[in-house]
């Protein structure tokens, strides 16, 4: 019973927390003037695929863009943009869940198409939200896609840090409880 109950916790108060950090950085981000271009809510919703089962991630990643908008008005409700993030989110996650969990493939084989299939999504749902409201779809989209490629950058390079990270200390602790 005792286990049962670990097993469940850990991965919701990790994707609490994970949500949190997707709450605050973006504020962060836009307090200093570096806005959506790092794509701060993004880092901790894709760290968070590859440290909770794949259920967890996508329906983290799913709510947290609506929580935030609802919460800081970022991303905006109208236009959509919360609904395009929602879906990045939710695809980003299930990618990268699935390839590190499910497929037993390494940090980079799991990030890189993740990102791929986060940033498809997103340019997919700008090409159709911009043809609904008149917009020129194909300026629109990639106009996205390049907006967000310093974001892309600091993705590659702080995840597979944080989780080496994260590998080590729990080598640590490991260590350090062993009789």
């Amino acid at each position: 019973m005792v286990v049962r109950l670990a097993e469940s916790l850990r991965p919701m108060v990790t994707s609490a927390v994970l949500a949190a950090l997707a709450l605050v950085l973006p504020v962060a981000f836009h307090a200093v003037g570096l806005g959506s271009k790092f794509l701060p809510m993004l880092l901790p919703l894709l760290l968070n695929a590859f440290l909770v089962p794949w259920r967890w991630a996508v329906q983290t990643g799913a709510i947290v863009p609506w929580i935030s908008a609802l919460a800081t008005g970022m991303p905006p409700l109208y236009p959509p943009v919360a609904a395009v993030m929602s879906a990045e989110c939710a695809v980003m996650a299930a990618v990268a869940a699935l390839i590190y969990q499910r497929g037993g493939r390494g940090v980079w084989a799991a990030l890189i198409p993740a990102i791929l299939a986060g940033r498809l999504t997103s340019f997919g749902a700008t090409f159709l939200l911009a043809r609904l409201f008149g917009l020129p779809a194909a300026l629109t989209s990639v106009a996205r896609l390049l907006e967000g490629l310093p974001g892309v950058a600091l993705q590659l390079a702080v995840v597979p840090l944080v989780l080496r990270a994260l590998a080590a200390r729990r080598s640590i602790l490991l260590e350090r409880t062993e009789p």
